[in-house]
């Protein structure tokens, strides 16, 4: 077929005058017969690679696709563009006995054009049994990373296409895939033995895509403000887990925010409902785990948002790319934790080893990304073997956006190097990092590397600093990390040409994602603006008088993690004094009012902008169970108890009912008191904190030459404030 016929049938099937990137070459190649392999970023078109030459050919194409979801939106999108509904079918486990004797019938009539099948059902002997008695034009397999275990989506079923195929008919094939390291590609196609195949590999670069790190602290907060910056945008909210989902679509929805959960657990007819709203724009943003997104051709997604990190490079490439596939604006905004880290390696274990290493490594790829501070574009390019130089970038990253500060490096990377080679190239980064900084771990102990002349050579500076100058040195192409030993840093030409003549190599600094939100003890909510010392001081002076006045200790009136947040809320009426950190209606009424005075007057001199926007409503279900902890005092449970009930330790216990008790709330633990503490010992210790300048435990704790418990301390605190504050 001509180039002409080519553009004719284009024109006539999807009403399109043009071929984007290499897709009229791919398509004359399954025409021709000729084993094809594609890899094609998300947005770049992949599907009419074979839908057009099946539309094109005589017999029917099979299409082995992963999800139910996804055969379904590709058979509406066929129907669409033809005369009638049989030219596409799926055949899965969701079809009845009467659906599926429909679909043979109009294939056996040659009327089906394009067969969708889950490799499950293609396993099953009947199918194979009646596809072998039917001509087949080629066998197309989308999401082919599957194949691979070094796939961000392994099935294991995909392994024995191959051998299916062989009992069906012998067939051109054409594998496609938006994600494929070097690695995974090779993988494909050995599996496949399709080695012959025509590799047809376009730019992962997606130009339109702005990427950008943020460390994990106040992420809900972090998160609705930069929504509602962006009202009427479309956008996707990923989260691991399906419990994390529900909150944040319930929180957001709280917010204002018009959005809703997608996870496996839903019902079929939820899912696919919530699909569809979004997809009409009934609804702004999904909040989904990863099993909402392939195959949405939704081409405005103005943002993905990542409010935990992904398991892999691939699977963060492939979920980024759902923005901007209009060529529009798509900001790809991640929230990292090197928790969330642990929590993934967690996950890993009693998994076989095989797949525990495999797992292990993508895992370390994803970290170098986050905590890289070279072009996250050039990073993610050098990942899928491509070369890629930053200028280009465009500052569409935040490392490009806002430079890191730089530092000569030769030093250090002949350092790293030197021991690289000492180490035989027989070590991942983790032990050469410990071996350079001089940290004696099990694994540096018994290798006896702590007994090696080179041993500790960097250790003016700790690991975290030697892994960035490693993921600087791969970048740069010196050093690389053998995927068949599950990452051992290997030398490159280019690298052994440095260690022999160490050149100049300028090193950028790293960044520091390791405070979070659960390290941080209290972050305030408006974090963004500089904290306010003017302000604070002058709600320092006024709680003081105030204190004199009512003749009790300051710390009974706000706690000083209140008058902080105060410096950053600016509240100026008692309801938006409710939204700071520790104040309950009641106290907000019982000693806001002179505080919002003061702010207010203080707001209006400085012409201040409120950061109001900011004010996030929590959910209702805390305060569900805030009731429930209420009425299990009332009802004067052991505390104990009460924490077995809802799954927590005493100290989360008690800290929520400190958190009560500071926001205004009476609570009687007195039950629970008097069978720990006799009456002399409570009256001392109350008497201690109707004195003291301040409520920090540790100071009662040394003022009492440790004869409380930090527990007996804090209980008695809580029994102090409700009697004193509310």
């Amino acid at each position: 077929m001509d180039q002409n016929d080519l553009k004719e049938a284009l024109r006539t099937f999807f009403g399109f005058d043009q071929f984007k990137g290499q897709q009229e070459n791919i398509i004359t190649n399954v025409l021709q017969k000729k084993n094809t392999f594609v890899i094609m970023p998300t947005g770049g078109g992949k599907s009419l690679c074979y839908q057009l030459p099946a539309l094109l050919s005589e017999g029917t194409a099979i299409v082995v696709s992963p999800l139910i979801a996804l055969m379904k939106n590709q058979v509406d999108a066929i129907r669409n563009v033809s005369d009638h509904n049989s030219v596409a079918h799926f055949l899965n486990s969701s079809l009845s006995k009467t659906e599926i004797n429909r679909v043979k019938d109009d294939i056996l009539a040659g009327r089906t054009k394009l067969l969708y099948v889950a490799p499950e059902s293609l396993t099953k002997q009947e199918n194979i049994d009646f596809l072998t008695s039917v001509p087949i034009s080629f066998f197309a397999i989308d999401e082919a990373h599957c194949i691979s275990e070094w796939g961000h989506d392994f099935r294991p079923e995909y392994r024995r296409l191959r051998e299916i195929f062989e009992k069906i008919s012998d067939v051109a094939i054409i594998a496609l895939t938006a994600t494929a390291t070097p690695k995974v590609q090779a993988d494909i196609q050995k599996n496949l033995n399709m080695m012959d195949a025509t590799l047809y590999k376009s730019s992962f670069n997606r130009d339109n895509l702005y990427y950008e790190i943020r460390a994990k602290r106040d992420v809900e907060k972090e998160i609705i403000k930069y929504i509602r910056q962006r009202q009427g945008k479309s956008g996707i909210i990923y989260c691991l887990s399906r419990k994390k989902v529900e909150e944040m679509a319930e929180l957001l929805q709280v917010n204002g925010i018009n959005a809703l959960a997608y996870h496996a657990g839903l019902d079929a007819t939820t899912r696919a409902k919530h699909q569809d709203m979004f997809l009409m724009e009934e609804v702004d943003v999904i909040v989904a785990t990863i099993a909402f997104g392939m195959g949405i051709d939704k081409p405005d997604v103005r943002f993905v948002i990542h409010h935990d990190i992904p398991k892999s490079l691939e699977s963060y490439y492939q979920e980024t790319g759902r923005a901007g596939r209009d060529g529009g604006v798509g900001e790809c905004i991640t929230f990292y934790s090197y928790k969330d880290i642990e929590k993934l390696e967690k996950f890993l274990q009693g998994k076989p080893v095989a797949e525990q290493e495999i797992g292990k490594q993508l895992l370390s790829e994803i970290v170098s990304y986050s905590e890289t501070s070279v072009c996250r574009r050039k990073f993610i390019l050098h990942y899928f073997g491509e070369v890629f130089d930053e200028k280009q970038c465009n500052e569409m990253c935040d490392n490009c956006k806002h430079p890191r500060e730089k530092l000569e490096g030769k030093e250090f990377v002949h350092q790293l190097l030197q021991v690289v080679d000492f180490l035989q190239e027989q070590q991942k980064s983790k032990h050469v990092c410990a071996f350079l900084s001089g940290g004696v771990t099990a694994e540096i102990k018994s290798y006896r590397h702590d007994q090696a002349p080179l041993f500790g050579i960097g250790k003016d500076h700790d690991e975290h600093f030697w892994n960035a100058v490693i993921r600087q040195t791969v970048v740069a192409g010196l050093l690389y990390k053998d995927i068949e030993t599950y990452g051992t840093l290997k030398f490159t030409e280019k690298g052994k040409a440095f260690l022999a003549n160490p050149v100049s190599f300028t090193l950028l600094k790293q960044h520091d994602y390791s405070a979070s939100d659960e390290e941080d003890g209290i972050v305030a909510p408006g974090k963004g603006g500089a904290f306010d010392e003017v302000l604070y001081e002058m709600l320092i002076d006024l709680r003081k008088s105030l204190s004199k006045q009512n003749n009790i200790p300051p710390f009974v009136i706000f706690q000083e993690p209140t008058l902080k947040d105060m410096c950053f809320q600016y509240p100026i009426t008692i309801d938006e004094l409710t939204n700071c950190q520790g104040v309950g209606a009641g106290k907000a009424q019982r000693y806001g009012q002179p505080f919002i005075e003061m702010i207010q007057q203080y707001v209006e001199e400085n012409d201040i902008d409120r950061p109001q926007d900011l004010v996030v409503k929590s959910l209702i279900n805390k305060s569900v169970l805030k009731v429930q902890l209420i009425q299990n005092i009332d009802r004067k449970l052991p505390l104990e108890d009460i924490g077995r009930a809802q799954g927590k330790s005493m100290d989360e216990v008690i800290e929520e009912i400190e958190a009560i008790v500071s926001s205004g709330t009476r609570v009687n633990i007195n039950y629970y008191i008097d069978d720990i503490l006799d009456a002399d010992n409570q009256e001392e210790i109350y008497e201690y904190f109707s004195e003291a300048e301040t409520d920090d435990l540790a100071t009662a704790y040394h003022e009492f030459d440790g004869d409380y418990t930090e527990e007996e301390l804090r209980l008695m605190r809580i029994k102090f404030m409700s009697e004193m504050a509310n």
